[in-house]
């Protein structure tokens, strides 16, 4: 029997689904193609690799998408990355990294099997019912051409309902009223955040100094207590930010209907399970 609502299916895929997305971000398959495309190491990757759909980018539009990366950050990269390496260039770099990944983690039957293409063909069915508007970076990623192999069919369509999730989670974290510094320190505050504090203010690029103003700030308003926990209407904040989002993330599955959404989730568990004892993705432990 099917309990959950759409908006919790939707929340419960995310859990599943955005490990194996996370691929493209922290294997090292993922570095070495796009240095070899002519990319500089580290964060020059991750912003060209996730922008790359959307063209020639500015830093302030990336900026805005990405919402909470220092825009400093970003301007070190972009536009000067399309330079070393163009957008259409850096999308083959990724896809390529992302197809030695999967294949090294879950390893060949894993990625020729049943269940796999299964996945592929109703994960993609739910990324094609996802709408376009308001929603920038999965609109951007929607107009890529399909892969052909099942793995990378099914890599593709969780990609897009995790960007098509993202930018209606970023409307729900604008409508509450947190900004960029304040949004990922009330994330860490919930202790579901893949990084500590300190790793998610290096990764960002943000100062101690704007870390420490902006804790300040929440703490006056009554987010975080004096121990930097939330407090209960801090609680009470980021689950109304989490509800809105799978409110907003809700319409893919809803058109899948629950009970092919459910098995969606049963085939990705596994390979959710494989890329965690993997050991590539960051550990807040």
């Amino acid at each position: 029997m099917i309990s959950d609502s759409i908006p919790q299916i939707a929340s419960r895929f995310q859990q599943v689904g955005n490990p194996v997305h996370l691929l493209c971000y922290f294997a090292p398959e993922v570095d070495q193609e796009f240095t070899s495309a002519g990319l500089e190491s580290g964060h020059m990757g991750y912003f060209a690799g996730r922008a790359a759909a959307l063209g020639r980018a500015s830093a302030a539009a990336v900026a805005a998408t990405f919402y909470n990366f220092n825009p400093a950050l970003i301007a070190r990269h972009l536009p000067r990355a399309w330079d070393l390496a163009s957008p259409e260039r850096v999308i083959e770099a990724r896809l390529t990294a992302v197809d030695r990944a999967l294949r090294r983690v879950l390893g060949d039957e894993v990625v020729k099997s049943p269940e796999v293409a299964e996945a592929a063909g109703l994960a993609r069915a739910a990324a094609e019912a996802c709408s376009p508007e308001g929603r920038p970076l999965y609109a951007a990623h929607a107009e890529l051409p399909w892969p052909q192999e099942p793995h990378m069919v099914l890599w593709h369509a969780i990609t897009l309902l995790r960007e098509h999730r993202g930018d209606g989670h970023v409307a729900a974290l604008v409508g509450h009223g947190l900004g960029a510094v304040a949004a990922l320190i009330t994330d860490v505050a919930t202790g579901r955040s893949l990084m500590g504090a300190a790793q998610v203010r290096a990764h960002r690029d943000w100062s101690e100094q704007d870390w420490d103003a902006e804790v300040a700030a929440l703490t006056e308003a009554g987010v975080l207590d004096a121990s930097g926990r939330l407090t209960e209407a801090g609680t009470l904040l980021r689950s109304r930010i989490e509800e809105t989002t799978d409110v907003a993330a809700a319409a893919p599955y809803r058109a899948l209907g629950a009970e092919r959404a459910e098995r969606l989730i049963e085939l990705c568990a596994p390979l959710r399970d494989a890329v965690d004892a993997s050991g590539e993705l960051p550990s807040n432990g």
